[in-house]
């Protein structure tokens, strides 16, 4: 697929999904590497945009440079949104209570604190990013050290031969103290790179995964 078709095929996606305004997004194609530019009306918008741009086939890497603009109608003072934010997080079945803390500044929210597993630090941010009037969500939360770094290696070895497809050994894995993991190698495509993202971020004690996997794309 060359660099036309794919930019013709994200256009058609951003105006498919019903949940995004596409009429203020520019999208640009070089080499697979795609880069989104203009404005969407709430920072849920900017998120679901980067999800459609990563379910199209071909898509190598993206740069997103969307901005947040709201309406003047949509605008929230920074003590409302903080006091939503955190109602929402004591809702969460999913966020240990009194796990996480909250600062808004601007509109934009910071999360601080620790927790013992990935997801919940992913859905402490999925709980706050749906809600109105923020421009965009800082993810500063803390995952506590479990294992030492050879564990960590050794079980994020077996996460990738359990969940993802293939041959496996052509993945490196590096493991610096407390719980950094950098990925490196090729893989087939987004989804193959999710995977492997997602099996790391399973193992207990990762603190942090710097995702340097590489998609190999070829222009029709």
């Amino acid at each position: 697929m060359n660099d036309m078709q794919l930019r013709q095929n994200i256009i058609e996606e951003l105006d498919f999904e019903p949940g995004i305004d596409s009429r203020g997004i520019g999208v640009s194609v070089a080499g697979g590497v795609v880069t989104l530019s203009g404005h969407v009306p709430s920072y849920s918008q900017k998120v679901d945009a980067e999800k459609a741009v990563w379910r199209i086939k071909g898509v190598k890497a993206l740069a997103q440079e969307i901005e947040v603009r709201l309406a003047e109608s949509a605008k929230v003072n920074d003590d409302e949104i903080a006091t939503r934010a955190a109602r929402i997080l004591a809702w969460s079945s999913s966020v240990p209570t009194d796990a996480i803390r909250v600062k808004v500044s601007r509109g934009w929210v910071t999360l601080t604190g620790t927790v013992d597993w990935h997801f919940q630090r992913f859905a402490a941010e999925a709980a706050v990013r749906r809600l109105s009037g923020i421009h965009g969500v800082i993810n500063n939360v803390e995952i506590r050290q479990t294992l030492k770094s050879e564990n960590v290696r050794d079980k994020i070895k077996e996460a990738l031969r359990r969940h993802v497809d293939g041959e496996t050994a052509r993945i490196r894995i590096d493991v610096v103290p407390p719980g950094d993991v950098t990925l490196e190698g090729d893989v087939g495509d987004y989804e193959e790179r999710r995977a492997i993202e997602r099996a790391a971020w399973a193992v207990p004690g990762v603190r942090a995964v710097h995702d340097n996997l590489h998609i190999e794309w070829r222009a029709d």
